[in-house]
């Protein structure tokens, strides 16, 4: 049995490796507009970039997320660790295109490894006395990262020297501090569930008692991921292309306004009931996407930061509101698979929309494939909006049993 304060450390210690990861997956946003133009290559390579890192990951989701429920959560956030920081040196030393692919696959291997079971220990070791500090943290901790290494790498990139490399070399200093702390700080497995192999069939595992929760919460996660993989694949170049603005800090800006206001979101709305949040906030991302829209139509940049961030807010909230109202409902030796399960929608939406953005921009324009993702993203809220006053109307006349939904 674990001491208290050694709960707590390695509470926060994952939170900031969560933190970390997300940020290690934004920073190369900012850099595509400069490896574009030493490289020399289009729209469609960029989106290959894209394709391999959402792919990678969510394969890796499918075979390895529910593993640290069988072998515990050390050894595989270990193995994450790893891999990001062999991720990021292929970054500090890359010259081609083809460096990038490797780099962002070897990155999405990380992060799928990691994801699920960074999630579940935030869970375990969450404090007992405070049970939605686990829910906002497994949201704002990513949105904080990647809102914070978007920031990060804009900055270097506009104002330090070695543009290209320097956000890596701090990255990867980070990280090797944090896998060296996570060998020492996070408990070792006290019992290893039979299994292990089993579970490396490709899979995402709802529990049945999570399954109508998860229906439920489906259109809140791929509307709020899907603006994710918009912001990250179309926010610079709607900077540049729409706005006029040729700076490296407003694209990690762009990032920043939406992933930091979903951040702050996540962590306000941890102690609301969870379908109240996820109704709520996916009003919120009606608002802020019609805001965007409207920015974009006008070329008011002001306009379109305002509608980010009542997006991001929309995003965060809606996304602590989604993955509440299922994580309660799993038992603790099935969190890192459900979890898996819950991020598998998440960033499919994620690189689906960052690849078809990128496929669909050459072929139409960066304004009118913008106004028709956001009329997508609209119409995927006013669903989940529909989706929860359907099933409240079921609960008043007593059609849906009482333990199959939380009480939002």
């Amino acid at each position: 049995m674990i001491t208290q304060s050694r709960r707590a450390a390695g509470f926060w210690l994952v939170a900031v490796t969560a933190v970390v990861f997300l940020a290690a997956a934004s920073a190369p946003s900012p850099l595509y507009v400069v490896y574009q133009q030493e490289w020399d290559f289009g729209a469609l390579m960029l989106t290959v970039v894209f394709a391999v890192y959402a792919a990678v990951l969510l394969l890796t989701l499918l075979v390895v997320g529910g593993l640290s429920d069988f072998v515990g959560r050390r050894p595989v956030i270990v193995a994450a660790i790893a891999l990001e920081i062999a991720s990021l040196a292929v970054f500090l030393v890359a010259d081609d295109v083809a460096d990038l692919i490797v780099g962002r696959g070897l990155q999405g291997l990380a992060t799928g490894v990691g994801l699920g079971a960074l999630s579940a220990a935030i869970s375990d070791l969450a404090p007992p006395e405070r049970p939605s500090l686990a829910a906002g943290l497994n949201v704002a901790s990513p949105t904080f990262g990647l809102a914070s290494g978007a920031l990060l790498s804009g900055l270097l990139v506009q104002f330090a020297p070695m543009p290209r490399t320097l956000v890596f070399d701090v990255l990867t200093i980070l990280l090797i501090v944090l896998l060296a702390a996570c060998a020492v700080v996070l408990p070792a497995p006290s019992e290893r569930r039979p299994g292990a192999l089993a579970s490396l069939r490709p899979t995402a595992s709802v529990p049945p008692a999570a399954r109508r929760a998860f229906r439920n919460a489906l259109p809140v996660l791929i509307a709020t991921w899907s603006i994710g993989g918009l912001v990250l694949s179309l926010g610079g170049s709607l900077a540049v292309g729409v706005f006029g603005v040729d700076n490296h800090v407003i694209g990690g800006i762009v990032v920043t306004a939406m992933a930091g206001s979903g951040s702050l979101a996540a962590f306000l709305a941890r102690a609301r009931p969870a379908r109240a949040t996820m109704l709520s906030s996916s009003v919120v991302l009606v608002a802020g996407m019609t805001t965007v829209l409207l920015a974009v139509t006008v070329t008011s940049l002001p306009l379109f930061f305002t509608g980010l961030v009542i997006t991001g807010y929309g995003f965060g909230a809606g996304f602590v509101g989604a993955l509440g109202s299922v994580a309660q409902l799993a038992r603790p030796q099935e969190r890192a698979e459900l979890l898996s399960a819950v991020f598998v929608p998440s960033y499919g939406a994620f690189g689906g929309a960052a690849v078809i953005a990128g496929l669909a921009v050459p072929q139409f324009g960066l304004k009118p494939t913008t106004m028709v993702f956001g009329v997508v993203v609209i119409a995927l809220a006013l669903l989940a909006i529909a989706a929860e006053l359907t099933v409240r109307r079921q609960e008043s006349t007593h059609e849906v049993p009482a333990l199959a939904v939380d009480r939002g």
